[in-house]
């Protein structure tokens, strides 16, 4: 009588399972996939919270993303009061308005809190922006929040009653480069806020004592006070879409602006048809010269007017 072996089970040995075993991993390595016993690292979830009146900041948040990557508009979020957020990487990018945070964004993040393990912020602007990132962090820590990385990037400059927007549009500000120096530094989560100067403070203050702003408010004005809407008008209504604290309304008296405002510029930008004018006021020390260029107005090349309407519509 034969005798069956132990490692024998039906003519299949546990040797042969054993060598059919290391076929099946040879040919999964041949398809380039790691060994089974070992997991790819689950990849990071980043958020990007923006603002943006534009389209600066939008690019550069869209910049910053990758396919795990969530990009939630700062006004959409306020419209919602939502407030709590959760991610390996949350990162806020807004404009800056005489080198502070839109209103808006200072009380979001008043409000905000802010769960992740690295959290950082690029602030756009156009010509200086003196001590910017101090300011934030400072803003920041005072509600609550602080960030590991604080750094800007130089963009089109949109104020309209300093720049003329067709010569602002023609200077090669060098976007791409400072796109890439900021992505690196992200990759590598590196903890740094760009440092300030004394003169870039004193400057900030000479700046904030010509303006007469209030440094705990910024840039929060009356829509009613500082924009007119002309005859020009063709009730399209762009304005009641862009406006992230939605302060144009449709009536039948034609379209009205009233409430406060960010001074994020997006209604007069937007309007197709230059509508939207500046108020003559002579005796602010911000519009006191009207602006350079009433008929050049400006928007992102790389943004949409659907996507400003997305980001502000209330």
């Amino acid at each position: 009588m034969q005798r069956v072996s132990s490692d024998n089970n039906n003519g299949f040995s546990r040797r042969d399972a054993l060598k059919r075993m290391g076929l099946l991993m040879a040919g999964v390595a041949s398809l380039g996939m790691g060994p089974l016993t070992s997991c790819r690292e689950e990849a990071k979830k980043r958020i990007i919270l923006y603002f943006t009146g534009t389209g600066n900041s939008l690019y550069i948040a869209r910049q910053l993303a990758d396919e795990n990557t969530e990009i939630l508009s700062i006004p959409q979020m306020m419209k919602q009061g939502r407030h709590d957020f959760a991610a390996d990487e949350i990162g806020i990018v807004y404009p800056i308005y005489g080198h502070m945070p839109p209103n808006m964004v200072r009380n979001f993040i008043k409000q905000a809190r802010l769960l992740a393990g690295y959290k950082f912020a690029v602030l756009t602007f156009g010509m200086l922006d003196f001590n910017a990132a101090e300011i934030w962090d400072n803003i920041s820590r005072q509600s609550g929040t602080t960030f590991d990385y604080i750094n800007t990037i130089v963009m089109v400059d949109n104020w309209l009653p300093n720049f003329n927007m067709a010569d602002q549009i023609k200077m090669d500000k060098h976007i791409p480069e400072q796109l890439a120096k900021v992505k690196e530094d992200l990759d590598q989560q590196k903890k740094w806020v760009k440092p300030a100067t004394d003169a870039a403070r004193r400057a900030h203050e000479g700046f904030m004592y010509f303006s007469r702003l209030d440094p705990d408010i910024g840039f929060l004005m009356r829509s009613e006070k500082y924009f007119q809407v002309t005859d020009a008008c063709i009730g399209c209504g762009i304005c009641t879409e862009v406006c992230p604290q939605g302060n144009y309304k449709l009536t039948s008296e034609g379209v009205k602006g009233e409430g406060d405002c960010d001074f994020c510029f997006s209604c007069i930008h937007n309007c197709p048809q230059h509508a939207i004018q500046f108020a003559s006021l002579p005796g602010d020390p911000l519009l006191a010269r009207g602006e350079v260029n009433p008929n050049a107005r400006y928007r992102n090349e790389h943004v949409s007017l659907w996507s400003i309407k997305n980001a502000n519509r209330q």
